[in-house]
């Protein structure tokens, strides 16, 4: 018998593909449905915290409170793990007027934003986890993850997996805008890295660079592809999350325009 591993949220985007890495390489994996009651009983080994809500968290702010916040207190509540990895998001940082950030950078919130209610929960989440847990809590950062599996949630992996289908290609976006991405299975391999125990605290999980649409549309337009985008918006650039504490973890996520390239090689 392997480690053994708990998976909240196992369905989701980022727990399937971890719940496959983590039973592939020997580990004893637990992946409760939503209101399993063994999840407060039983010993759960390494926790990790994968529920959330993205894409309709102001039309669910009391299921995102829920998820983000509610079920984790009870989990740390019942004190039945050794060790807990919270998943959270950069996207906490969007605001501040920085350039760059790292993960000590205090977090501004405006807290009669309805549309505030995301980052305010992942906030207490990670209050818990990082307070509450004796020093067996960490929390994993995550920025923009892609990937193109059918069904994969976000614009480029929903742009990637049109190319499937079509070499002419009209976005729905602006190509200013900037992002930083960073691909599914390296976002496995940091939480992976991050079970081990050090360092504890808050680990942003991200490229550490963030590129335009612009940027991602050239390697398309050099493999073959048309590209063109119906907006022309250049919001603010969000602040660069540093990504030296995820180094020393032994993870170095592969530039985004070189996973595309390699993607799109394979479609050809």
């Amino acid at each position: 018998m392997g480690r053994a591993a708990t998976i909240v949220g196992a369905a989701g985007f980022v727990g399937q593909r971890l719940n496959a890495r983590l039973v592939a390489d020997g580990w004893d994996v637990y992946a409760p449905a939503k209101g399993d009651p063994d999840l407060l009983t039983r010993d759960l080994g390494t926790v990790f915290y994968c529920a959330g809500l993205t894409a309709d968290y102001d039309r669910r702010p009391f299921d995102t409170v829920e998820a983000h916040a509610s079920l984790v207190s009870q989990i740390i509540r019942a004190d039945r793990f050794a060790r807990l990895v919270y998943l959270s998001s950069t996207r906490l940082y969007d605001g501040l007027p920085k350039a760059e950030v790292d993960e000590d950078e205090p977090l501004v919130f405006a807290p009669a934003d309805p549309r505030r209610v995301y980052d305010l929960s992942k906030a207490l989440g990670e209050n818990l986890t990082l307070a509450r847990t004796g020093g067996r809590g960490a929390v994993a950062r995550l920025s923009n993850v892609f990937d193109w599996t059918e069904g994969a949630p976000g614009f480029l992996s929903e742009w990637l997996i049109q190319a499937r289908a079509e070499r002419a290609l009209h976005l729905a976006s602006s190509p200013h805008i900037r992002r930083d991405y960073i691909h599914l299975d390296d976002v496995v391999d940091a939480l992976v890295a991050l079970a081990r125990g050090e360092p504890a605290g808050i680990v942003n999980v991200a490229s550490g660079e963030l590129t335009s649409n612009a940027g991602i549309a050239e390697v398309f337009r050099a493999a073959g592809w048309q590209v063109d985008f119906s907006g022309d918006a250049d919001p603010p650039r969000p602040p660069n999350a540093s990504v030296a504490k995820l180094a020393s973890l032994g993870v170095r996520p592969r530039p985004v325009r070189d996973v595309v390239c390699a993607y799109l090689e394979s479609l050809t």
